[in-house]
């Protein structure tokens, strides 16, 4: 699956992580209802350091189609919560 950390570029990653990056999610998701901006920060850079070491970088010039689109490691808690679904960042597709 293909995800998408803005302003850093794609990644690619097996399907096997999504049940691994719900639970991270969930935590963002918990921190942003609770209005907890540490918690928040720190969830949100663990989803994004997941997604790092366990993605494989695509090349620069690529334009895949990503599955899931992830805020920047600065984003604030109301950009984060504009870009929450229904199911978080990353839907359950199970």
């Amino acid at each position: 699956m293909i995800v998408r950390i803005m302003g850093e570029g794609q990644l690619d990653l097996t399907d096997a992580d999504l049940d691994l990056l719900n639970g991270f999610d969930e935590a963002l998701e918990g921190a942003i209802a609770a209005g907890d901006e540490e918690r928040f920060r720190q969830a949100l850079n663990d989803l994004l350091e997941k997604v790092r070491k366990d993605g494989k970088p695509l090349p620069p010039d690529s334009l895949e189609p990503s599955q899931f689109i992830l805020p920047h490691a600065d984003a604030s808690m109301e950009e984060v919560r504009a870009m929450l679904g229904d199911e978080g960042l990353i839907p359950d597709v199970s």
